[in-house]
């Protein structure tokens, strides 16, 4: 999909939270030698840099880089976690080339799972929980203070206001692949049901927003 939807071959590519590097080191692998990250963790980014040299630690709200810089920036389930996803958002317009293309992926708010957790009477529990999205943000944000989801109103106000342009936005459902692991066939035939309801009014269920915009000349 990120193939489809932006450009990577030999292009200038920044990956926007990038983990221990899985995909800003295929991407330079694949695509481009021309290939950056930033992460605010540092063991993070040392990892990183076995594949992506030019990974730095960096947040999200004060990227590193001039202005009009990349073709692509690449943000893969990161900016429901910064302090300030607003000024996350306005960080990728503004190193973005004109006709670059900024791509996200990241939790929708009608998938009927929080897939990071939750807080109870102080304590963190792991998992996945059932429903917590459905709540008020009132109660939601108690539940799980340590995450975001959007609706997709919400995540395209976060380019209000910029030079960009919605090219494309979806909701898609997950791999499962540690569901598959344990439970085999019946979870694959399920999972690729699943994939079926992408691009169907049902994807309004799916795990994850897919949005990508292009930055206009101003």
């Amino acid at each position: 999909m990120v193939a489809q939807w932006s450009k990577l071959d030999g292009a200038a590519i920044l990956v926007d939270g990038c983990g221990v590097g899985m995909y800003s080191t295929e991407f330079v692998k694949r695509y481009s030698p021309h290939v950056y990250a930033m992460d605010i963790e540092l063991e993070r980014v040392a990892e990183a840099r076995d594949g992506t040299p030019n990974a730095v630690v960096s947040t999200a709200e004060h990227l590193p880089y001039p202005d009009n810089t990349f073709d692509t920036v690449y943000s893969h389930e990161v900016i429901e976690h910064v302090a300030d996803d607003r000024a996350a958002a306005l960080e990728m317009v503004r190193v973005t080339r004109p006709g670059g293309r900024i791509v996200i992926f990241c939790p929708n708010r009608w998938y009927p799972f929080e897939t990071h957790g939750h807080y109870w009477r102080g304590a963190y529990h792991f998992g996945n929980t059932p429903l917590i999205n459905y709540l008020p943000d009132v109660l939601r944000n108690r539940l799980a203070p340590h995450v975001r989801a959007y609706t997709k109103r919400g995540l395209l106000r976060l380019f209000d206001g910029t030079p960009t342009r919605v090219l494309h936005h979806r909701r898609v459902y997950g791999g499962y692949d540690n569901i598959i692991a344990r439970l085999g066939r019946p979870a694959e035939v399920i999972r690729n049901l699943l994939y079926r309801l992408e691009g169907t009014p049902l994807d309004t269920f799916g795990l994850s927003h897919f949005l990508v915009v292009e930055k206009r000349a101003r």
